[in-house]
């Protein structure tokens, strides 16, 4: 199990998303109160890595904190996470997202953001020497801290949730498209007259398809083309989810052919993915 705190404004609540994304279950705020039972009654059943944020929201629930968690790493398989940043950067982060200090509300109000910092730094201070793991987000931008935070705590490498989906662009684009590739220059079964009711994941288009070359060199090499760079979207952005759009004229044929030679390429590397048909229908026989 792995303890989330730190300073606010040093990235707790991205952190906790990038957790969610490698397979971690997280709470967030849980209070302190809670979190013995919850070591005891959840965590410890739980099949799948949990990580629980704590931080200075509650000041009266920190300030035994640190000898409890003392305490619970000796009973428990327990890591803790700590997250902080250099004045300048808290500050400057506060005043972009004008959002008040946790410690500038309530009794714990402060008179600036400088002495709620300082006031914080104060009460985790035995959290910060108590950690396993301490980040200093100060000169990270969200796509390096996400790097990060994978590279150190991942137990296996992050998935991209990925879909393969036909359409027609007679009835238009797929408005969640990251990548469309028109298939509309194929050969195209519609001019076969006793083949044209079928649909792309039918016998008789499958069989016609697969006699032409020019679709299985189109399938071989887009689906190269994904295998070299989809990866880049888990290694460099901010991405879990992908949309591949495969488009010929009506939806029906060349598309959805395309749509499933593609999707079966790429299923040993992308586990998760999904075959999609937006516009394709089912021949039935009379």
């Amino acid at each position: 199990m792995l303890i989330v705190t730190g300073l606010a404004g040093a990235g707790k609540s991205f952190v906790l998303n990038t957790l969610e994304d490698i397979g971690y279950y997280c709470v967030d705020n849980l209070p302190t109160l809670l979190l013995e039972p919850f070591l005891r009654d959840f965590a410890s059943r739980h099949h799948q890595p949990v990580a629980v944020a704590l931080d200075a929201r509650n000041p009266q629930g920190i300030v035994n904190l640190a000898a409890q968690l003392k305490q619970f790493k000796h009973d428990y398989p327990l890591q803790i996470l700590f997250l902080t940043a250099d004045n300048q950067t808290l500050v400057r982060r506060y005043n972009e997202s004008r959002r008040p200090h946790p410690l500038h509300t309530g009794n714990q109000a402060k008179s600036n953001v400088l002495t709620a910092i300082e006031e914080e730094k104060r009460l985790l201070g035995e959290l910060n020497n108590l950690a396993d793991i301490i980040v200093d987000t100060s000169t990270y931008n969200t796509a390096q801290l996400r790097e990060k935070i994978i590279r150190l705590l991942s137990t296996q490498a992050p998935q991209l949730m990925l879909t393969i989906q036909s359409f027609g662009f007679k009835h238009g684009i797929p408005s969640n498209a990251d990548f469309i590739f028109d298939v509309r220059f194929l050969p195209n079964p519609h001019w076969e007259a006793d083949i044209r009711p079928f649909s792309g994941t039918q016998q008789p288009i499958i069989d016609w398809l697969d006699a032409q070359p020019q679709p299985q060199q189109f399938i071989a090499n887009t689906a190269a083309y994904l295998q070299n760079w989809l990866p880049q979207f888990v290694q460099n952005q901010n991405r879990a989810y992908l949309n591949i759009c495969i488009g010929c004229t009506g939806g029906q044929h060349r598309s959805v052919y395309v749509a499933e030679g593609i999707g079966k390429t790429l299923q040993a590397d992308f586990p998760s993915l999904q075959i999609e048909h937006r516009d394709m229908r089912e021949y039935q026989a009379p």
